[in-house]
């Protein structure tokens, strides 16, 4: 990878949606030469996709909220098979497999803190291999797209 790579992804973090002849000519590429740029970088596995930023308010969600939780035992087979059912919640936005206190950093979304209370009493504290949790409610995050690069 490049500064021209390096450059053709952070425009295309701060914009996915930008045309490849925008693109092309803010890194000063050909369009041809930056559309075979873009396709390498996806077929590396350097890009893994295009997502839309949504507002979560527009789909009734209310509160965000991250669960520490702590597991009672870490075999491989408990920790995957934790992380696959909670993977099928649909309220649940991210899994963070973690080390230190907590074993596990859920990213939950949900319509108000009743609905985030029977999530947590419901899908979590009522499991066999949960024996610590917490709830931290998100007041308001921020996000960075810019990475630095340590690639060289």
């Amino acid at each position: 990878m490049d500064r021209t790579d390096f450059e053709i992804i952070r425009h295309l973090q701060n914009n996915g949606r930008i045309s490849n002849k925008t693109l092309a000519a803010e890194v000063g590429l050909a369009p041809s030469t930056c559309f075979e740029r873009v396709k390498h970088l996806n077929d590396a596995g350097v890009i893994r996709g295009i997502h839309a930023d949504i507002g979560l308010e527009f789909f009734g969600i209310g509160v965000q909220a991250m669960y520490f939780v702590g597991l009672s035992q870490h075999s491989r087979e408990i920790v995957e098979k934790f992380q696959h059912d909670i993977e099928q919640i649909p309220e649940v936005r991210s899994i963070y497999l973690v080390s230190g206190q907590h074993d596990f950093l859920i990213h939950v979304a949900v319509k108000d803190t009743t609905h985030l209370r029977n999530l947590a009493l419901d899908s979590f504290t009522l499991r066999p291999e949960v024996t610590r949790f917490e709830t931290v409610i998100i007041f308001d995050h921020s996000r960075k797209f810019d990475l630095p690069n340590y690639s060289g």
